[in-house]
């Protein structure tokens, strides 16, 4: 399993850390979902049997967690080792997800193919230069309305080694206001230890690529 698109040094960290460190030992797993999603579900953020792409999935909580509740699940993480304990905790859950190693800027699936999307800690992991196409790839698998839940470290953050990129709402403006509307925004003081998080609900705008 290989995936297209850039090779970044933080891309090659990921894919080592997942190799050698058993995925419960990493300091951003949780085997339950965050509080976050589970709000946004209650709400009615996706259609019920929605097809939804966590993007960044990790040992795959967050694609447990969906498919449970009766979403059509897709699946993907550019480290290897990531989508193998994934796909191996699926397995023990016999819960259907289509596991998939794939860059998050370059996605193999269709124009339009996804009716909402997750990302809990994707994008703040991509460098500078790669976030407008991260942005054109989210609204290019995206329905127009397609809802798309982001979460991500915010600038008011303490820096951690080896940590996400730490970003200003105007950040994340830059990035995806051309193409999505921002229908909700909340921020959360130190909510991972040194790291504020910012959750936002996107709304896919019509005729965009």
């Amino acid at each position: 399993m290989k995936s297209k698109g850039p090779k970044t040094a933080d891309q090659q960290w990921f894919r080592r850390v997942y190799e050698t460190t058993p995925y419960q030992k990493l300091h951003w797993f949780s085997p339950k979902p965050h509080p976050y999603l589970a709000k946004a579900l209650r709400e009615g953020v996706f259609e019920a049997k929605a097809r939804v792409l966590d993007v960044g999935c990790g040992a795959g909580t967050t694609a447990l967690y969906l498919a449970r509740r009766g979403f059509r699940v897709s699946a993907v993480d550019f480290a290897e080792g990531a989508v193998r304990a994934a796909m191996e905790r699926a397995r023990r859950a016999r819960v259907s997800v289509d596991f998939r190693v794939a860059d998050a800027t370059h996605l193999p699936y269709r124009r339009e193919e996804f009716q909402g999307v997750v990302d809990e800690g994707c994008f703040h992991s991509i460098p500078p230069s790669l976030r407008s196409r991260y942005g054109r790839e989210m609204a290019r698998i995206l329905r127009a309305g397609g809802r798309f839940l982001l979460a991500w470290a915010g600038a008011e953050s303490t820096a951690v080694p080896n940590g996400p990129h730490l970003l200003s709402l105007c950040d994340v403006l830059t990035t995806f206001e051309s193409r999505f509307l921002f229908r909700r925004t909340e921020f959360a003081e130190r909510e991972w230890g040194p790291l504020s998080m910012y959750h936002a609900v996107l709304e896919r705008r019509p005729n965009t690529r």
